[in-house]
């Protein structure tokens, strides 16, 4: 397994590189670090995209750490609300469905989770999310050590101790920010994560729980003393120190950002927003006619599930979503590429080309998710006429 350290060697040229100025080493930045505790369920997402539309090139780099009141389920930027989670489970055990900005899969928070949000303007971040991901995943693994977990950082955005997951993370561009989200596990919930997830029958969702249960660890798994949230805060923001060159400073949300983080609540609450992936393939529906076929596919990439719904006409892309539980920067990146994707050939090769073209044009980033895996998706789902 590739260790967060062998990763970094590699990147580090020195650390300040990853800054975007090219600092002497020894000048470091102040990161104001606001412990904001225990939060509504809603507040705890919607703090990282508030900060973040506040900040400009100037600002310092901040880190929330927060945890939810009450439990919540949470879907990815690009994921099919229907498709993924069990709406009518949630609604009888009182569980709100919020969606993110960061991809990735769906799943159950509670506050047993101590989120981590690394808010940093981009030119103070490394540009690619291969080298975000093991640059900010490694203060979490040296504080998990530090207690005697060996964690190791698993590509492209996973914490794992002895082969079960301890961790995910995920990244986003929002406005001129850049974020990191990920979490340190007290503990996990993986009979309610199991009951959470749309699945194809309850014979499935038995097998679920067991892999859940036996892949998954926490805190309270590893360790038979679970560290106190104030001492795993102080160890966790030395090594951030240390690993990110900064002074962590703790601090309290100023009222830009408490205005910001409001208006986040309401868009995040919004089940326009919610159900955004959900609209978009109505509006794909209704456009079905004589000759046009609406067809649908699932590829499992390393990087994630791609789920494609494909409106074909006459051997051509006429409309197309891209939706999974894949990272993408930037976030509307797949919906871009899906745009500039109308019109062309329903073939394998030149299509793959059209994606090379639209990810390097564009700039786009999917880790672990190559333009063939994204053919292969589209292509499965293609149905020519007899």
């Amino acid at each position: 397994m590739v260790t967060c350290q062998q990763v970094l060697a590699v990147l580090f040229v020195p650390i300040e590189f990853h800054q975007g100025r090219y600092r002497q080493r020894g000048e470091m930045m102040r990161m104001r670090v606001m412990d904001l505790g225990m939060v509504p369920a809603i507040r705890s997402q919607a703090v990282f995209h508030g900060v973040a539309e506040t900040m400009d090139a100037d600002s310092d780099p901040v880190l929330l750490l927060v945890s939810p009141q009450t439990p919540y389920v949470c879907v990815g930027m690009h994921q099919q609300v229907d498709r993924e989670v069990d709406e009518e489970f949630c609604t009888a055990h009182d569980l709100p469905i919020y969606r993110r900005h960061v991809g990735g899969g769906a799943v159950y928070l509670d506050k047993d989770q101590y989120f981590t949000h690394f808010i940093f303007p981009k030119d103070k971040a490394p540009k690619r999310a291969d080298q975000l991901y093991p640059l900010f995943i490694e203060p979490v693994v040296r504080t998990y050590r530090e207690f005697g977990i060996p964690a190791q950082f698993r590509p492209a955005n996973d914490i794992h101790v002895n082969g079960r997951k301890i961790g995910g993370t995920g990244a986003a561009s929002i406005g001129d920010a850049t974020v990191m989200v990920g979490s340190f596990m007290f503990d996990f919930d993986t009979e309610t994560m199991s009951r959470c997830l749309k699945v194809p029958s309850e014979k499935f969702r038995d097998k679920l729980r067991t892999t859940l249960a036996d892949y998954m660890t926490t805190m309270v798994k590893e360790l038979e003393e679970v560290p106190t949230r104030e001492k795993l805060r102080d160890v966790f923001l030395s090594h951030c120190a240390d690993v990110l060159n900064v002074v962590p400073e703790m601090d309290s949300l100023n009222e830009r950002e408490l205005a910001a983080i409001a208006e986040s609540e309401a868009q995040l609450a919004d089940p326009e927003w919610t159900y955004m992936q959900g609209r978009k393939f109505v509006e794909m529906g209704v456009k079905i006619s004589a000759g046009t076929h609406l067809t649908e596919s699932a590829h499992k990439a390393p990087g994630g599930l791609i789920r494609i719904n494909l409106l074909a006409r006459d051997g051509k892309i006429d409309d197309l979503m891209i939706a999974g539980d894949f990272t993408c920067l930037p976030p509307l990146g797949v919906d871009d590429m899906a745009a500039l994707l109308k019109g062309k050939e329903l073939n394998a090769v030149s299509l793959e080309a059209a994606i090379v073209r639209i990810v390097e044009n564009l700039g786009i980033e999917m880790p672990g998710i190559t333009p063939r895996d994204i053919t292969t998706a589209i292509m499965m789902a293609y149905e020519p006429a007899e």
